[in-house]
């Protein structure tokens, strides 16, 4: 679908771009309220825990050599795809905002961002039955 929206021009406005959360913290993180009340984020993430945590492994070590929260590596990331326009990106705090605004100045090198896609595994479709 990506290609075909960029060859018309329509801008891609992805949801849930730090998985419900769990991009935007260390794998060793405990989980929060939500991780352990979501029932639909985890029929979401449950499926390939071996390859997430592949997912989240490369962007810890980025984070830490960058010295910068995690939640900005993934949406530097994701700012970096062609057609991407803007991510659709909750906050419950100002500095979830302010982290997520920050990424906007966060250039990947091309070996970090092969090192973030290399272990990624495209998930089967979830969420519609």
């Amino acid at each position: 679908m990506a290609p075909l929206c960029r060859d018309q021009g329509v801008g891609l406005i992805p949801w849930s771009p730090l998985a419900r959360g769990r991009l935007a913290r260390p794998p060793e993180a405990q989980g929060t309220k939500r991780s352990e009340t979501d029932v639909f984020g985890n029929r979401l993430y449950t499926s390939m825990v071996e390859a997430d945590e592949q997912v989240l492994a490369a962007v810890d070590k980025i984070a830490k050599q960058r010295k910068l929260p995690h939640a900005q590596i993934a949406l530097a990331w994701l700012l970096q795809r062609e057609g991407v326009t803007a991510p659709i990106v909750g906050a419950t705090k100002m500095e979830h905002l302010e982290t997520a605004v920050a990424a906007l100045e966060v250039k990947l090198s091309a070996e970090e961002v092969a090192s973030l896609e290399a272990p990624y595994v495209p998930h089967p479709v979830a969420g519609f039955s």
